[in-house]
């Protein structure tokens, strides 16, 4: 079985497993202050440096939230807040903000082109592979293999993660999607994640 194969796999194992777990909208709403510094009262965060939360599927912000505050997934910004969170905190928030709605964005159209081409098609020539093939041709992402909603989300957060993905940034041999990532990424020009980064951000728009 291929690595992609394996990886994939053990993504739809975890997240079946996640799925059962239950949080509280309300109760993430009353939670969601220490939050809303960075990502807005509702998830979408006016800063494009933070990502947007809004809409994302519970199952992902549960797992990403997870990594974070074990260390898996360094981000310094939140090191202060995720050793303070319980288990049943994680799910509440994660509730809350999946069930917010996106803002969306806009695309540069001077990047649509070469954009769009990357997330629908790839690159054959470098090896580059479709983002639709698991975020979807919306940008839907799928919950239970662990792939996110793009759709809208700040072109600024999307080219910074590509360019860590690019260059090896994962989040543990056991995190399946960010070793997905690596692999996806890899060949990418600065171009082309600049282009696919604000085609990603103006998403919604481009499906209509």
């Amino acid at each position: 079985m291929s690595f992609l194969l394996r990886a994939i796999a053990s993504s739809l194992v975890f997240f079946s497993i996640q799925a059962s777990a239950q949080g509280d909208a309300a109760a993430g709403q009353a939670k969601s202050a220490i939050c809303a510094a960075c990502h807005g009262a509702d998830g979408n965060s006016v800063v494009p440096n933070w990502p947007k939360l809004a809409g994302q599927h519970e199952q992902y912000l549960v797992r990403q939230a997870t990594l974070i505050k074990a260390g898996a997934r360094p981000v310094p910004e939140m090191m202060g807040i995720t050793p303070g969170l319980s288990e049943q905190d994680i799910l509440d928030l994660s509730a809350w903000f999946s069930s917010q709605q996106n803002s969306g964005g806009v695309a540069d159209e001077s990047k649509v082109v070469m954009g769009e081409r990357i997330y629908r098609a790839g690159n054959a020539e470098s090896g580059v592979p479709a983002c639709m093939a698991c975020h979807g041709p919306a940008g839907e992402g799928n919950p239970l293999a662990g792939y996110p909603v793009l759709a809208g989300q700040h072109a600024v957060y999307s080219a910074n993660m590509l360019t860590r993905f690019r260059a090896g940034e994962h989040w543990g041999e056991g995190d399946a999607p960010s070793k997905i990532m690596n692999g996806s990424a890899s060949e990418l020009t600065d171009e082309e994640i600049e282009a696919v980064a604000s085609y990603i951000q103006g998403l919604y728009l481009a499906v209509e």
